[in-house]
């Protein structure tokens, strides 16, 4: 079955033509798109920003899943019978919690790779692939750090706000830390579409490559 994925260097909305195709993809499936996302203040008010895009190409059932206030179970039921998952932003580390370690994780990967579409925005974005690189100024400790991710794609590594933090650095740091990855550094209000686990496709305002020893503009 081929495999889609959508990863973000912000928050929401979806990118135009980003939109589309993640519209397209949920068509071979049944079930509402599924919103898994740490639940802070107001978010009842924020999840048109995630649905806009996707509803001007036809989609109307959302299932919202704030976490951890939502049992485990639920979550997974849903995810079980959804066309599409996408996965929020905010803390990064709290994210890798709720859903990594948890079995929620083993519920994203095996619809991944039954076909289903996963978009991941900024924090969703990061706990993708196999190991998620945390910025400096994305932790309370100010300190790079790593944790296992999702799995969803491997020898990538993402890097997210990239040119909005100034994150060169950081990518160079788990460039020399993980020689054998790819590194990719995802501006914000840009996104990226990875089918079968290779990059395929880009839009937005600006995806960057290091690449022996060198920063490249991609798109």
């Amino acid at each position: 079955m081929d495999k889609h994925l959508f990863l973000f260097g912000g928050g929401p909305p979806f990118t135009e033509n980003m939109a589309k195709l993640f519209v397209n993809k949920t068509t071979h499936f049944k079930g509402s798109v599924s919103i898994l996302f740490v639940e802070r203040d107001g978010w009842e008010d924020y999840m048109p920003v995630y649905t806009q895009e996707l509803e001007k190409w036809g989609i109307h059932n959302f299932h919202y899943l704030p976490l951890p206030s939502t049992p485990i179970e639920k979550v997974i039921n849903c995810l079980t019978n959804s066309s599409g998952i996408i996965i929020g932003g905010g803390d990064t580390n709290l994210y890798a919690d709720y859903i990594v370690e948890t079995d929620i994780s083993n519920i994203i990967k095996g619809r991944y790779n039954q076909g289903i579409p996963v978009a991941g925005f900024s924090a969703g974005a990061l706990i993708s692939p196999e190991l998620c690189i945390i910025s400096p100024k994305d932790n309370d400790q100010n300190e790079f750090q790593q944790r296992r991710g999702l799995g969803l794609l491997s020898n990538i590594l993402i890097a997210v706000h990239f040119t909005e933090w100034n994150d060169e650095q950081h990518l160079r740091k788990a460039a020399s830390q993980f020689s054998n990855h790819i590194n990719y550094g995802i501006d914000e209000r840009t996104g990226m579409y990875f089918f079968n686990g290779k990059l395929e496709d880009a839009e937005g305002e600006g995806v960057y490559l290091l690449e022996n020893d060198m920063l490249r503009r991609i798109n």
